[in-house]
Order: structure tokens, then C-alpha cells, then sequence
């Protein structure tokens, strides 16, 4: 019989054995040390996330990220899925509806998420719920070896020094898209210590910044004043990156499809995209 409950006092050995098996046919697998990170970093609350259980084992499970996002407090679908023999049967959506009274007691009313744009299973199940799409993302993966980046040299008067977060933040203009939720300043400071931060300074003056999780090649931001670009400025940043990186490829999640600069931006330095996300919003 199954059953649908909170995630408070789920065993992570469980949830991972769930998460494995209901992602085991996705291009990316996550091991555990790397499904801990995520969860940490997107804001994993057990106590508003939800599950489908048959007798005692999860078969189907919304993991919800609780957090501010845009001024306003909001559930991030952190990941969401069905171990594949128990597809079929609605229980993503009945685990959903089931978790909006709890959602709302909590003063939560806005919901986000975001899905590939090829999975148009899940986005029609979305809509059916009452999702609208608010945004559409490119997203970029390269293996080291194939990025190429601008070799031009950095300028004496310019210099690359550490920065902290607070530093990166007080520049958040040079952005030209708000960065998704889990490429925010709020995901980056749950655990600071997970990212390598790199800014460009001419005397003391902050130029542009890089913000890198070196584990997963993950570039979670990387921004350059407008009047400074096209300096190779920025193509520097990302050749500490790719030197720094400890993994395999690089990765650049949810650049916002209408900015053309990111895109062409990594483009010249042989990122090209790799796949289409829709970033999707629902009023509780």
C-alpha cells in the first residue's frame, strides 16, 4: 500500500538509494557525497519535503529547498522523481498536492522549479498543476580538453586577488540576468566554503568576479562590469577555472536564454550550450 509522509528522520543512505534509482537512465549520475552537496546547497528542508512510500520503502520523493528567492520566501523543487516501477501512477503530483497545506502553513506561497526542456512529460504534468514558465536557460558542459580559452594576457595594471562573498555581492549589477536559485547568493552562502571566489581589480577597485565550485566544475557565477569587458578580462577568470577545476568538465547551469553575452561569451572559448531548461513558477 502506498503511503505519502513527510521526509522528517529519512536516513540519507535511503534517500539516496531512492534518488539512484528514479535518476538511473539520466545522462549525469550523482554519488552521494555530490547529492549531499546539492541538497545542502539548494536548501533541503526534510521536514517540507515529501515522499511516496510502499510499506517502508521510498519509491517516489519531491525534495523541496526552502529559502528567499527574489524578495519573496519560496519552495524550489530541489529534485523530484519515481523509481521507474512505480511510474505511471501520478504519484509526483499526488505528492505535490499533498505537500501545499503543509507549504502554506509554513507562509510559503510560491512555488519554483525548474525541468529540461526534452522532458515534456514532466512540463505537461506542470502545467496541469498550475505551473507557468518564467524564465528559459541554456545550459553548458565541456570536457577540459576541448575548452580552448583566449590565451590573451592580463593587463599589469589589472591583478586577481581572492574576494569574499560579501564583495561579490556588493557588485551583483555587473550581472545582466538575476542568477537562478541555486546559483544565488543565498545558495553560495550555505556553504562558502565549498567555492573558490576570484576577483580582477585594477588599484582597489573591483572590476569583475568569478564564484567556482571546483569539485563539480561548476562556474555559479562569473561577472564583468560592462565598461570593462571585451578586455579578456573574463576569459581569464574562466582559464583560473578550468586550472583550478577537479573535475572532469565545466559546467555553466542556467545562463538565461535572452542574455546573448554569456552565451557568446563561452562560446569563443568553446563552451557551446548542451541543452534547454524552462524555469517554472506556481502560486500556492
Amino acid at each position: 500500500m502506498i503511503t505519502i509522509k513527510s521526509l522528517a528522520g529519512i536516513r540519507f543512505p535511503e534517500l539516496f538509494e531512492a534518488f539512484s534509482q528514479a535518476f538511473n537512465d539520466y545522462e549525469i549520475q550523482l554519488d552521494s557525497e555530490e547529492l549531499k552537496t546539492m541538497l545542502h546547497r539548494r536548501g533541503f528542508l526534510p521536514e517540507l519535503s515529501f515522499g511516496a512510500f510502499d510499506d517502508n520503502k521510498l519509491v517516489a520523493f519531491t525534495c523541496n529547498g526552502i529559502g528567499s528567492f527574489n524578495g519573496t520566501k519560496m519552495a524550489y523543487d530541489t529534485g523530484t522523481g519515481t523509481v521507474k516501477e512505480y511510474r505511471g501512477q501520478g504519484l509526483a503530483g499526488k505528492i505535490f498536492n499533498y505537500s501545499i497545506p503543509f507549504l502554506k502553513e509554513a507562509g510559503i506561497f510560491q512555488y519554483l522549479l525548474e525541468v529540461l526542456q526534452h522532458n515534456t512529460k514532466a512540463i505537461s504534468v506542470y502545467k496541469k498543476l498550475g505551473f507557468c514558465v518564467s524564465r528559459e536557460f541554456n545550459y553548458f558542459v565541456q570536457k577540459n580538453e576541448d575548452i580552448k580559452v583566449d590565451s590573451m594576457k592580463l593587463n599589469p595594471a589589472y591583478a586577481f586577488k581572492p574576494i569574499d562573498l560579501s564583495q561579490a555581492e556588493k557588485q551583483s549589477s555587473f550581472c545582466d540576468f538575476i542568477p537562478s536559485w541555486q546559483n544565488s547568493f543565498e545558495a553560495i552562502s550555505r556553504k562558502p566554503d565549498n567555492f573558490t571566489l576570484l576577483g580582477v581589480f585594477k588599484e582597489e577597485q573591483l572590476l569583475a568576479y568569478g564564484i567556482f565550485e571546483a569539485k563539480s566544475g561548476d562556474i555559479t557565477q562569473i561577472a564583468v562590469e560592462p565598461i570593462h569587458r571585451r578586455k579578456g578580462i573574463g576569459s581569464l577568470l574562466l582559464k583560473e577555472m578550468v586550472k583550478l577545476n577537479q573535475h572532469n568538465s565545466i559546467k555553466c547551469i542556467n545562463a538565461e536564454i535572452e542574455c546573448g553575452s554569456i552565451t557568446e561569451f563561452l562560446k569563443s572559448n568553446s563552451i557551446l550550450v548542451s541543452g534547454k531548461q524552462f524555469e517554472m513558477i506556481m502560486e500556492l
